[in-house]
């Protein structure tokens, strides 16, 4: 049964961005925000490295060890992993939950499973912190909790109750068939944006392709508001039709000298100079808790900071292609470990193969 309808595909092609109101329910949003606002609270700062999430509308790019280290997070321990989903099929939420589960068919030599909610990271507000000095190191200006611009980037493969609403949900499986954008679509980089009050920061008019990048692009964003999103608290806006004229010209990669990160641009794709910030057409996207908003990967958007005595709390992932003919290489600032299939069909087939960059984990239906 189809998910979405002729009309709300038809918007899909012509804005590059659709909102789905209600697409999850009350009870949904709740479990999901709650589990959000616990894995703030369970922030430890002690032994933190203070790691600001910044962009371009901070004069600099996030590019540290700790950033650029958050894809060796972004899967359970690969050879537990593999023989659960050979013995098993999919991993479940009860697979990373309950580790009980699975010792009896593991070998006694496999790592045991076991919950990863530690090696989850964080990325602070960049002025949750003082600044550092040569004589004195940054501190924090708010309470831990209330410090936290981004909770990432693999809670779909680390946290049970966001595995569940991303690799184990039906609905989401549907919407991906139905924009049959990518005919093996893959999920990486899942996290909990939470745009503080008061402090949440100004996102930059981007878009994902550059930062996401495949040849040819391919990704689309799945941002699913937990709590209402306004204007005043930072909704997104997006420029309607601007994925049909906005070209990937650069992307965003490890810097090559081993020191964080940077852009390169792509040889024989036209630069994009246009005054995408000051075209006229754009639109606020405020919306209810439970929206889903499906992101084309070329279209123009934004966020301005929270400037409310709310929080903006959303969570997020996206899907490339994983098809032969699209190259996801070790360029990308984010190299992921695993990359999950996204697929309606029961049998899974887990094979170890050869990412280029590292080994990783590919999910493959048979």
């Amino acid at each position: 049964m189809n998910v979405l309808t002729p009309s709300q595909l038809e918007q899909w092609k012509s804005d590059g961005y659709l909102l789905l109101p209600s697409f999850f329910s009350p009870e949904d949003v709740k479990e999901m925000l709650d589990e959000a606002k616990r894995l703030c609270d369970e922030f430890d700062i002690e032994g933190h490295p203070l790691t600001a999430f910044k962009t371009a509308a901070d004069g600099e790019h996030v590019g540290d060890d700790y950033f650029l280290n958050s894809n060796d997070k972004a899967c359970l321990h690969l050879p537990q992993l593999l023989t659960l989903c050979i013995i098993h099929g999919p991993i479940t939420t009860q697979d990373i939950a309950s580790p009980s589960r699975s010792k009896s068919h593991i070998n006694s030599s496999q790592p045991e499973l076991t919950p990863s909610h530690p090696q989850i990271r964080y990325f602070l507000e960049p002025t949750a912190t003082s600044p550092a000095t040569p004589d004195t190191p940054a501190k924090l200006l708010v309470p831990p909790s209330q410090s936290i611009n981004k909770i990432g980037h693999a809670l779909a493969v680390l946290n049970p109750i966001f595995h569940k609403y991303t690799l184990e949900n039906e609905k989401i499986r549907g919407v991906a068939r139905d924009l049959d954008e990518q005919r093996d679509p893959r999920v990486l980089q899942s996290m909990i944006i939470c745009k503080q009050p008061r402090i949440g920061g100004t996102v930059p008019c981007h878009n994902d392709s550059t930062f996401l990048y495949t040849d040819p692009p391919s990704a689309i964003g799945f941002w699913i508001a937990l709590e209402d999103c306004q204007p005043s608290n930072g909704c997104l806006s997006f420029l309607p039709g601007s994925h049909k004229t906005a070209r990937i010209s650069s992307r965003f990669i490890r810097n090559p000298s081993g020191k964080g990160t940077t852009f390169i641009d792509l040889p024989d794709v036209k630069k994009n100079e246009e005054d995408w910030e000051g075209m006229e057409g754009w639109r606020e996207s405020d919306c209810k808790a439970g929206t889903l908003v499906l992101i084309h990967g070329s279209v123009m958007h934004k966020s301005p900071p929270n400037l409310s005595d709310k929080t903006r709390f959303i969570y997020t992932f996206h899907m490339i292609e994983g098809a032969e003919g699209t190259k996801y290489d070790e360029k990308n600032w984010y190299v992921p470990v695993s990359f999950y299939l996204l697929s309606t069909r029961p049998k899974l087939n887990v094979q170890e193969t050869e990412i280029e960059g590292g080994q990783g984990l590919i999910c493959d239906v048979v």
